[in-house]
């Protein structure tokens, strides 16, 4: 159960990242200084759980392993973001793009 916490904390700590970067494309009359304050709020969320997740993780997997499961994380995470909040089209090139990717990290983990 424990090597599956550092992924919870990465699904946890991807979510608030998500939003930090790319939520307020949604809202463009908001202010710059305004949308850089909360998005610096929303980032110290994500790493309230990006720190553990790796601190935690460290233990069960390599720091390069850890990179390749946050960053197929994020890629599942931001393609739902991009759907559901921003509405954007999902294309066929985005998802050979997304399973070439995800075929890399099989590399990764080859022993």
């Amino acid at each position: 159960m424990k090597p599956l916490l550092p992924m919870v904390f990465l699904m946890i700590s991807n979510i608030f990242m998500t939003f930090a970067w790319y939520g307020h494309l949604k809202y463009k009359s908001t202010p710059l200084f305004t949308v850089i304050l909360i998005s610096w709020l929303i980032a110290f969320a994500e790493y309230c759980f990006q720190v553990p997740a790796n601190r935690i993780g460290h233990s069960y997997y390599s720091a390069v392993q850890l990179k390749t499961i946050q960053e197929c994380i994020t890629l599942v995470v931001f393609a739902i973001f991009s759907i559901y909040y921003l509405g954007e089209n999902w294309k066929w090139n985005h998802a050979v793009g997304f399973v070439l990717l995800v075929a890399a990290s099989f590399f990764i983990f080859k022993k």
